[in-house]
């Protein structure tokens, strides 16, 4: 499981002009992909990471300050472009694998105590933020202890 995290003073996800997931205070906006051998011991390790990572200002993790989160699929995360100029999408886990993993990763990040907004999985979305910092992080599941 691969995500880019971004701290952002607001975040908007758009599908066909419908806003469907916004920060409207400041938070932490996750592209997340799901590659094949992923599952939810995974997903919960990552949003664990995510979660209590003490990335917001003053130190704070999302955690420690109740800040918002906003999660959007991005199977691109997985993306090669090793050979030819055309990227492969072959790492990426296909939508009945991963669309059920990237449910469970919300559905957990809510457990945990965050309010979570999401994209639309599959929509062709247009994602707009102000990135604070900037600041922007990957975390990747193999470089989890």
């Amino acid at each position: 499981m691969r995500a880019v995290v971004q701290v952002a003073s607001t975040a908007r996800v758009e599908v066909e002009g419908e806003i469907v997931g916004q920060l409207d205070s400041p938070g932490l906006v996750i592209l997340l992909g799901v590659t094949h051998d992923d599952d939810q011991a995974i997903a919960r390790k990552v949003a664990e990471k995510i979660w209590r990572l003490r990335i917001m200002e003053d130190e704070t993790s999302a955690a420690g300050n109740q800040a918002p989160l906003l999660v959007i699929s991005q199977f691109t995360l997985y993306g090669s472009v090793r050979k030819g100029r055309r990227p492969s999408w072959s790492n990426a886990a296909p939508s009945p694998v991963s669309e059920p993993l990237y449910e469970y990763f919300v559905q957990y990040l809510r457990e945990l105590g965050s309010h979570v907004e999401t994209g639309r999985f599959g929509a062709m979305m247009d994602v707009s933020l102000t990135n604070t910092g900037p600041f922007t992080m990957i975390v990747d599941s193999a470089d989890l202890a």
